[in-house]
């Protein structure tokens, strides 16, 4: 399979402005990924900018749009996924902020550029109600668009824009200092940016997962402590020993369901959890409130950031020279086997799709 521009040879077209062809992934309901279809790439209006996609990444919350559909809101047909790297190709009128050749990335919330979310920042995200990244080609406001970091390739900047924001902000809520201890759940995306992050910060990491193999690699990545929660479900009490019986000051908490509990026990008084993944489950049926209350603790809902916030991260990252883990990268037209891998759960990192 080849790319390239795509652009028609078609003696119709105009020769000073080309009919440019994109090749994309269009979903018509739930279900696995078909084959792409080539058709005709939309050009930019005011304020929008064409881009050319590079590569994207694999994210829970793709497999719930595209295989299953639970996630509101969706509309059909779809080119899915959110995550992108990718140049600007063409600019649309009275665009200012990039200029063609400029390696950005979309924001997960085209709308929500700084502060707290609202419910029209909240309304609009690339791959559910309007067409996402999987595909060459595809217009977007340049509102949304953020400089990717300059020294990380095309599939590691891809890896950026839900995990890497969502677990910045999530830090940023938490205010985490240096010397704080924060507990970490699992080995996907968004818990291996969070290790960084929080080595980043000079904090000490307490790292789960039920995979000894992938707690040796997540100490050698900074992880100061680890706990296999297989062997050790009770592990709330095992991170309070880890803190000299105080508990811990920050938990990213991914798991919903099977981990919110422990989450709340391991905490110390006055500490903050982060709610920023339900791999779980999505309802803890056993929520202890008056654990919550006894301790004082915050409980923040975290879904992804603004324009902002991913802004912020980028510095941050290319300020520490920080670089996502990459488990495993896919050819465009193995898209569906991505997702496969994903859902196999045996990544350690983020996996990828070079388009």
């Amino acid at each position: 399979m080849t790319f390239g521009s795509l652009r028609s040879n078609s003696p119709k077209d105009d020769e000073r402005n080309p009919i440019l062809r994109s090749l994309a992934y269009v979903i018509d309901s739930p279900g696995r990924l078909t084959e792409p279809i080539t058709r005709a790439a939309a050009r930019p209006r005011a304020g929008e900018v064409l881009l050319r996609i590079h590569a994207t990444s694999v994210n829970y919350k793709d497999y719930l749009g595209v295989v299953t559909g639970e996630l509101p809101d969706l509309t059909w047909p779809r080119v899915p996924f959110v995550d992108a790297s990718a140049e600007v190709v063409e600019l649309g009128a009275d665009v200012t902020n990039v200029a063609v050749g400029d390696r950005v990335i979309p924001s997960f919330f085209p709308r929500w550029q700084a502060g707290d979310p609202t419910a029209d920042g909240l309304s609009l995200i690339h791959g559910d109600q309007v067409d996402g990244m999987l595909q060459t080609h595809v217009c977007v406001s340049s509102a949304c668009l953020v400089p990717a970091p300059a020294h990380l390739s095309d599939v590691e900047v891809s890896t950026l824009g839900c995990a890497g924001v969502t677990a910045w902000r999530a830090f940023s809520k938490a205010n985490v200092k240096p010397g704080y201890s924060v507990v970490i759940q699992g080995t996907g995306g968004v818990s291996l940016f969070a290790l960084g992050f929080a080595k980043m910060a000079g904090a000490t990491v307490i790292l789960t997962s039920s995979s000894d193999s992938k707690l040796d690699r997540g100490r050698e990545l900074g992880a100061d402590h680890t706990i296999n929660y297989r062997r050790t479900p009770e592990w709330s009490a095992a991170v309070v020993d880890m803190t000299d019986g105080r508990g811990a000051d920050v938990i990213i908490d991914v798991g919903g369901a099977q981990t919110l509990a422990q989450s709340v026990r391991s905490a110390r008084i006055g500490g903050h959890i982060a709610c920023a993944g339900f791999v779980g489950g999505r309802e803890s049926p056993a929520f202890p409130n008056v654990v919550v209350m006894a301790k004082n603790i915050t409980v923040v809902g975290s879904t992804v950031g603004s324009v902002e916030d991913t802004a912020d991260m980028c510095r941050a990252i290319s300020a520490h020279k920080f670089r996502p883990s990459i488990d495993r990268v896919f050819p465009f037209d193995e898209a569906q086997e991505a997702i496969d891998h994903l859902l196999a759960q045996g990544h350690f990192g983020k996996v990828s799709i070079t388009i």
